[in-house]
């Protein structure tokens, strides 16, 4: 309840009680209030309805503070020339040019217009560019570029359709007796967010490569689809001599672009990391205490009911899929890979 809401209802309550006792006296010695301040709430509820018992604020705005039109669009246009650039900096620069604003000044106009941080700045320059076609100076691309690569590191990754890019990585799971080590391959397609996940006994490229062509191929097949890129970390079982390493030749028979993290920074890959952290919340740490898993084909027969319920029935709260199922994301993203498979091919017969 806001403050308004409550003084309203003090209000009101005044006039109820007023009607309820038949006695304007009576009412405003209980509420504490006079008879004058009952007959005026009477007078503006008749007037006006409720809203009218809200307090009116009195103070009115200073427009001689209020900078120069002329001057406001100067400082917006230099906020989209150079995002880089912070208050100070475009204080001086509009000094140079003969205005005079101070750097509180300049944030003022930012606010009004949503640009007081940095990625604001950036956000608006982009929606510029898309709007007006404009062609970008080197200091925007720059700042652009700045942006990206930001993103990537904190797991925004640039993403156009199902099968634009996928993200593998290794997930230890455990240790079960009689079985030993397993390790999980992960495949996650960043733009609709559906996910494959296989046990393993060993990380190696092998496995790696088996993973693709077991889960990951077939259903990007059955659904008339691929994959052009996948991202992966610098493991052993993802890199190595292109001519020798099982992994960076089953990529490169199925014409799979391969990219890989920057070093020690696995946040790049954040995509595989946050579904391993949802992974490891919602299915491995309830599922070993409620049952005891005796081979490695009882625990991925658990795993892959829960994978399915992951990508058809969960819903993901992702950049694309904004509340709808991995799944559902993936069937209403196909147009988008029909559209650029046709766009290469018009592209390759001229």
């Amino acid at each position: 309840m806001t403050v308004n809401d409550k003084i309203i209802k003090n209000k009101l309550g005044l006039l109820n009680l007023a009607q309820e006792l038949g006695n304007v006296s009576k009412a405003c010695q209980v509420m504490g209030f006079s008879r004058d301040t009952f007959y005026r709430y009477k007078s503006a509820v008749e007037e006006g309805g409720v809203e009218n018992l809200m307090d009116q604020c009195r103070r009115k705005p200073n427009l001689k503070n209020r900078i120069d039109p002329n001057l406001e669009e100067r400082i917006v246009k230099i906020a989209l020339e150079n995002p880089a650039l912070g208050q100070q900096r475009v204080s001086n620069e509009l000094r140079k040019e003969g205005l005079c604003i101070s750097a509180a000044g300049v944030r003022c106009v930012w606010i009004r217009h949503n640009l007081q941080t940095f990625a604001l700045r950036l956000k608006a320059l982009e929606k510029s560019v898309a709007q007006d076609g404009i062609v970008l100076t080197e200091s925007q691309l720059a700042a652009l570029q700045r942006k990206k690569e930001k993103d990537e590191y904190c797991g925004e990754i640039e993403t156009a359709h199902p099968g634009y890019l996928g993200s593998q990585d290794t997930f230890y799971v455990g240790t079960i007796k009689g079985v030993g080590r397993i390790y999980q391959q992960t495949f996650v397609d960043t733009y609709s967010k559906v996910a494959f996940a296989k046990l393993y006994t060993m990380k190696t490229p092998i496995t790696a490569a088996e993973l693709l062509n077991d889960r990951v191929l077939p259903f990007f097949d059955q659904h008339q689809t691929g994959i052009l890129r996948i991202l992966t970390d610098r493991g052993t079982e993802y890199c190595g001599k292109s001519d020798s390493h099982d992994y960076q030749l089953f990529l490169a028979i199925h014409n799979i672009d391969h990219t890989k993290t920057k070093a020690q920074h696995p946040q790049t890959n954040g995509i595989c990391e946050r579904f391993h952290k949802t992974i490891l919340n919602e299915f491995y740490q309830i599922a070993f205490r409620k049952k005891i898993f005796g081979s490695l084909e009882e625990l991925q027969k658990d795993l892959d009911n829960w994978i399915d319920g992951y990508n058809n029935e969960r819903a993901h709260q992702g950049k694309m899929c904004c509340g709808r199922t991995p799944m559902d994301t993936f069937m209403e993203g196909k147009h988008l890979w029909d559209e650029k498979v046709n766009q290469l091919n018009q592209v390759e017969s001229i």
